[in-house]
């Protein structure tokens, strides 16, 4: 049989509203008698009940983390580093795997709220109006993580996607190419991926280099995506380069490029974007632009207990810093 609180109290020889209050980390129980009470409860077994508790605290100690494609190698590495901060103070977490489907995030949503969960960490492929709408009306604190909204009304922690993607593509011209091709999501879609059509957009404007809508193919970010993309795009014109709004759509695109002998990087450089793990033991590596992943995931988490207590924050949105990293894909 599970040991209870009374159990605790004999054991530890206080009264139970003592073992509460070390429980609830009330500071007026002194150190000994503080220990005492851990080495009972340790001795014991003794776990909480976490519905009673959370009635009379109004925190179940849980947070919710919502990401789009558990799949997706770039999501668990920002899983990771939340979860590491969430065991530090002791959190639970629910996650969340929504399969790039826009109503089962509402759904989880709910569910999270139905769960009491204090507050949630988002990650998503598109927020739109409705799901803006339903956080704000469920009066969960919630911190974004690699993406914002678009009045930036939640905090958020992401990178400069606009700017990285100017960078790499400024990298592809540099290594005189003029023929880039782009393939992941339209700019018209609120999500971070969707910046980087963005900043392709204005590195070729900068360079002087015309955008051909033959060159573009807006897709989703799966290596299917890119396998499929790259072949629209020589259907209708020559490459000399493409930039790729994920890794996965690189590896895709390679693979398609390899099925036509077409040699990467002799005949096409290819660019990544997130470098995740598979970028590193990929043939060729991929020359990619690294997010800042188990940093994206504990920031945010910090962030989100920070809410969730009532503190105020240092910043409201935290920009990261990302790394372009030459590997294979692209010409020495």
């Amino acid at each position: 049989m599970a040991a209870s609180i009374k159990d605790v109290a004999r054991e530890a020889g206080v009264s139970i509203a003592t073992v509460s209050r070390v429980l609830n980390d009330v500071d007026v129980v002194n150190e000994e008698t503080k220990k005492k009470v851990l080495a009972a409860i340790k001795k014991l077994g003794y776990r909480p009940n976490i519905v009673a508790r959370s009635l009379k605290t109004q925190k179940t100690k849980t947070v919710g983390i919502i990401i789009p494609d558990i799949s997706n190698q770039f999501y668990p590495e920002i899983v990771r580093g939340a979860e590491d901060v969430a065991n530090i103070y002791d959190y639970n977490i629910i996650l969340c795997n929504t399969d790039l489907d826009a109503e089962k995030e509402t759904d989880y949503l709910k569910v999270l709220k139905e769960k009491m969960v204090d507050g949630v960490l988002y990650m998503s492929t598109s927020l739109g109006e409705d799901t803006i709408g339903l956080i704000n009306e469920l009066e969960l604190p919630t911190v974004l993580v690699e993406t914002i909204d678009k009045d930036r009304s939640f905090p958020s922690v992401t990178i400069d996607n606009e700017q990285a993607a100017y960078d790499a593509v400024k990298y592809l011209v540099e290594k005189g190419n003029k023929k880039i091709a782009y393939i992941g999501p339209n700019d018209d879609v609120m999500n971070a991926t969707s910046l980087r059509y963005k900043g392709y957009k204005k590195a070729l404007t900068e360079n002087n280099i015309h955008l051909d809508s033959n060159l573009v193919c807006f897709s989703g970010i799966k290596a299917r995506d890119g396998y499929e993309g790259i072949r629209k795009i020589l259907s209708n014109t020559p490459i000399d380069s493409v930039f790729c709004a994920s890794d996965e759509i690189a590896m895709g695109v390679i693979n398609s490029l390899r099925d036509k002998d077409i040699n990467v990087p002799k005949d096409v450089d290819v660019f990544g974007f997130n470098n995740i793990y598979g970028a590193e033991i990929f043939y060729p590596k991929l020359t990619t632009i690294a997010q800042p992943m188990y940093d994206m995931g504990s920031v945010g988490m910090r962030m989100l207990i920070k809410m969730i207590n009532k503190e105020s924050l240092e910043k409201e949105h935290y920009v990261l810093d990302y790394q372009l990293i030459e590997r294979n894909s692209c010409k020495k």
